[in-house]
């Protein structure tokens, strides 16, 4: 069964959300502070982690970023606050998904499974040089991408965007991470250049580039790759 440990100190959210995480057969444990939560993800071992920010002892980007010290459990940020940065600053901390105040039940949960499904496949290692989709195949050691038994030439930094994306299946990576490991702190708000990079990979890997099925945008937020 499915543990997921659900950190929030709304009472009737949290109600909420085990009446229906129950039903559906998942382990619930519950936390209201970030200590608690701490404890219980050391202790307890969850499968996936919803986190509210807004805790009464701690700020949930510290939560985040005190259990990613010992833990790659997926971390689901349950938030009322919807900008940018704070969404960014989440990401960054090494939250996994970012789900605004109020939302559907249906989405929270369909994100619940993708989370738990990522954890059920190991991400590629040093070991894994090959990651293959039914479009394209991805050679990590040799630099190379097929399409349709052809060779598909990427620029330098094109394959870096790319190598970042596909070496985390799945894995919301924030814009800011990208702009910092691709081009460097001088260019960490010129999301213009994302937005210019990811058009291009696109045009060269998808089959259908105004409908991605593998380079997901979420907007204000950031990018994943889907396998």
């Amino acid at each position: 069964m499915t543990k997921v440990l659900v950190v929030e100190d709304d009472a009737q959210l949290v109600r909420a959300l085990r009446i229906n995480l129950e039903a559906r057969k998942f382990e619930v444990e519950t936390a209201s502070d970030g200590n608690t939560a701490l404890r219980l993800t050391v202790v307890r071992k969850p499968d996936v982690i919803l986190l509210d920010l807004g805790l009464p002892d701690m700020d949930g980007i510290d939560v985040i970023k005190d259990v990613r010290e010992g833990s790659g459990v997926p971390i689901l940020v349950l938030s009322a606050r919807h900008t940018s940065e704070e969404k960014i600053r989440a990401l960054d901390a090494g939250a996994d998904d970012y789900v605004t105040k109020p939302f559907s039940m249906d989405e929270l949960l369909a994100r619940l499974r993708a989370a738990v499904r990522r954890r059920e496949v190991p991400a590629p290692t040093h070991e894994i040089s090959v990651v293959t989709t039914e479009d394209f195949s991805v050679d990590l050691v040799a630099k190379k991408v097929v399409r349709g038994g052809r060779g598909v030439r990427l620029t330098p930094t094109e394959w870096h965007l790319l190598e970042i994306l596909i070496t985390h299946p799945g894995r919301l990576i924030s814009q800011r991470k990208l702009l910092l490991d691709v081009w460097g702190p001088t260019y960490s708000e010129h999301t213009n250049y994302l937005r210019v990079y990811m058009a291009q990979l696109r045009r060269k890997l998808e089959a259908d580039p105004s409908h991605p099925r593998y380079l997901i945008t979420e907007p204000g937020m950031g990018y994943r790759f889907e396998g």
